[in-house]
């Protein structure tokens, strides 16, 4: 008996242990950011898409958190897709500074990054959306699924100077701690989120250089014209501070261009409303992937994704959220091939290009539907 009460008590320790470690890493490991102090939290309390200290969604979300859902939800990772991951590394487009350098002013393209992550070239400024290069997504390179892509389009040493950087949210497939830590010295400006500006001051981005944003609120950069929207989604990075900060999508506008990046989120009537407001687009970047029934209220189905694209007037459409980062239990290539035979079916133009190709929105814009992916998912 005293030997089993021993035994009990050192694996209470081992488990006692266990979790101080995991606490100390939430609260000492960088990745993780900062939150908002108590100021920051009494201006919060003043908004109307803030309640019980929490953002809130303009529409009710449902995730079933019930033991069968659990249990389903489990199932599926036991025993995903046989196609969730490409057989082989998916290729890229290289891309160099020097081409990055050379564009003209008058030049306006958009580059995919894979998933949710671009490089734009709007009028002559440098844009990048969510950049997230490192191998994993996840707070430590330990932890996360590793990316499709072996290599990026282009080095992030190899980037030139950034004029602008936009964030959809906070969550790790979207904001980078390692991206970030080694864009802040080449970047003019971060914009974000409310609250999400204090992940980037905890990494020493300078406060000149954040600014944060409610919904509907507009700004003006180097002649760009921008506008932070609506999404249905939530954000957090830790165990205990989900929807702390905001989340939401953003609109761009140059003098002759206009682009839609969705972020994250499910489908609702925000699309419309902001397609009315700020439509029509050239481009609409549109989340489709990483889906599931049980959290379709914060997630796009991909026939909603191209839905949402004609909601916000979007005169062509990318999908993206794809192709990069396993999140989802669906077959890798399910979202682009569901998404397309949707398009089709509403006569919808569309865009595919692979991770690095660039697609030119000055003049008129060219579309790229060759089916790259079959000939990886054929291998």
């Amino acid at each position: 008996m005293r030997r089993l009460k021993k035994m009990g008590i050192g694996v209470g320790i081992i488990l006692l242990s266990i979790c101080l470690i995991g606490v100390l890493f939430i609260y000492l490991s960088p990745e993780f950011g900062r939150r908002a102090n108590a100021t920051q939290k009494k201006a919060y309390a003043l908004l109307p898409n803030y309640k019980d200290g929490k953002f809130v969604n303009r529409e009710k979300i449902e995730m079933e958190m019930s033991f069968r859902s659990f249990s389903k939800m489990f199932r599926e990772m036991l025993s995903p897709d046989p196609n969730v991951n490409p057989k082989s590394n998916i290729d890229v487009i290289e891309l160099s500074s020097d081409i990055l350098l050379a564009k003209a002013d008058s030049i306006s393209e958009v580059i995919w990054l894979g998933h949710s992550s671009f490089l734009i070239k709007l009028e002559g400024k440098t844009i990048l959306l969510d950049p997230v290069f490192s191998e994993k997504t996840g707070p430590h390179s330990f932890f996360g699924r590793k990316k499709y892509n072996k290599q990026m389009p282009i080095d992030l040493i190899d980037i030139p100077h950034i004029d602008a950087v936009f964030i959809s949210h906070d969550h790790y497939d979207h904001l980078d701690y390692f991206s970030i830590v080694n864009l802040k010295d080449k970047t003019d400006r971060f914009f974000v989120p409310l609250g999400v500006g204090n992940h980037l001051r905890s990494w020493d981005v300078e406060e000149n250089k954040i600014t944060e944003f409610n919904w509907w609120e507009e700004a003006s950069y180097k002649g760009i014209e921008f506008a932070f929207t609506p999404s249905r989604h939530m954000s957090g990075r830790g165990f205990a501070d989900q929807s702390t900060t905001l989340w939401g999508s953003w609109v761009l506008k140059g003098n002759a261009t206009s682009i839609y990046f969705s972020g994250d989120g499910g489908y609702g009537e925000h699309f419309k409303e902001i397609g009315e407001k700020y439509g029509p687009f050239d481009i609409g970047l549109m989340e489709c992937g990483q889906y599931n029934k049980l959290w379709a209220d914060v997630h796009m189905m991909p026939e909603e994704s191209v839905q949402a694209g004609l909601d916000v007037k979007a005169e062509k459409i990318i999908p993206i959220h794809w192709g990069s980062f396993r999140l989802a239990n669906h077959a890798w290539t399910e979202p682009v091939e569901r998404f397309s035979a949707k398009a089709k079916e509403l006569k919808v133009d569309i865009l595919t290009p692979r991770i690095g190709e660039s697609i030119a929105l000055s003049g008129k814009v060219q579309t790229t539907t060759k089916q790259w992916w079959k000939e990886l998912a054929a291998k």
